[in-house]
């Protein structure tokens, strides 16, 4: 029945609505991965930030990007990580996939496809840990 049609039984519209595709866990199918580190260390990182003032003005930002994919931006003014060195990360492999890290104007900034948010915020906290930041995941 096409969007919009007449239900001849009950004459009534009936909307017919596409089905979403069912995800898995984990949407690249990787058996035993999950974000729930990433987050929990994330969350530790922005929590040793605030001090009363810093989180007022500064901060972490997840967002959506429209081709799809995610963005993290991630303040370093008066952060440990304001003067520390990164070396950016540009995986541009395949459509899904790609992922580019950088510190720009005072913010750690991470683009990525929509299967990449956890290899986004693994790169950042490697990075915050001392790492080069360059471990894809």
């Amino acid at each position: 029945m096409r969007q919009g049609a007449v239900d001849e039984a009950d004459n009534q519209t009936v909307r017919h609505v596409p089905s979403r595709p069912q995800l898995k866990r984990d949407p690249l199918d990787r058996p035993g991965l999950s974000m729930t580190d990433e987050l929990i260390e994330l969350q530790a990182w922005y929590h040793a930030q605030c001090n009363g003032d810093w989180e007022h003005s500064y901060g972490v930002s997840i967002g959506t990007l429209d081709n799809p994919g995610w963005s993290v931006e991630i303040d370093l003014v008066d952060t440990p990580l304001s003067s520390r060195h990164f070396n950016p990360v540009r995986k541009l492999d395949p459509d899904l996939d790609w992922f580019r890290c950088e510190v720009k104007d005072s913010k750690w900034i991470g683009h990525g496809g929509p299967n990449m948010l956890r290899s986004i915020l693994r790169t950042f906290l490697d990075w915050a840990n001392g790492e080069n930041g360059a471990r894809a995941v």
